[in-house]
């Protein structure tokens, strides 16, 4: 490959698992050119507040991003339901020059709400036909799973006709 051809590449991985019978462990790594970083999030069950939260960046450009622990305190307390977007945003985004922090957090919360889904997504009809028209009423019903998974994301056929959230 020549070397002057930009390169780059991302992985990014969310998972959910539950600890105890009163806490959920949700954590992001995302891995990319750039950058290399976790992020993990203790969530009490059953009213889904933030109780512990912790970030590392083993590699990036930024040096705002070196040091998350004191943003990431500011998340603690906060509930993963509505208006969470906006809270996260102006906790971490709005106050750290570290973008990927708040997006890391932001995918966390949006994990331990599909890890809730799970049961809804073993119900849909065994019928192709049928099945589209269920995920697609289920979106409708819950937006904000709109573009959290390559299923649910913007040009798929189950979000067809459904407007991205703003």
């Amino acid at each position: 490959m020549p070397p002057d051809i930009l390169c780059f590449s991302r992985n990014r991985c969310t998972s959910v698992e539950q600890i105890d019978d009163q806490t959920i462990r949700s954590s992001c790594r995302l891995q990319d050119t750039l950058t290399d970083a976790s992020v993990e999030l203790l969530v009490k069950l059953p009213d889904l507040e933030i109780i512990h939260a912790t970030g590392k960046f083993h590699r990036t450009i930024q040096k705002e991003c070196l040091s998350p622990d004191d943003a990431l305190k500011k998340v603690l307390g906060v509930r993963i339901g509505s208006g969470m977007l906006k809270i996260i945003k102006g906790l971490i985004g709005e106050t750290s020059e570290c973008k990927q922090l708040a997006f890391m957090v932001e995918e966390c919360c949006h994990g331990v709400i599909l890890s809730f889904t799970k049961d809804s997504l073993d119900q849909a009809p065994k019928d192709i036909a049928l099945t589209k028209e269920f995920y697609a009423n289920m979106i409708k019903g819950n937006i904000r799973l709109y573009n959290r998974c390559a299923a649910f994301a913007q040009g798929s056929s189950l979000v067809e006709g459904i407007d991205p959230p703003e």
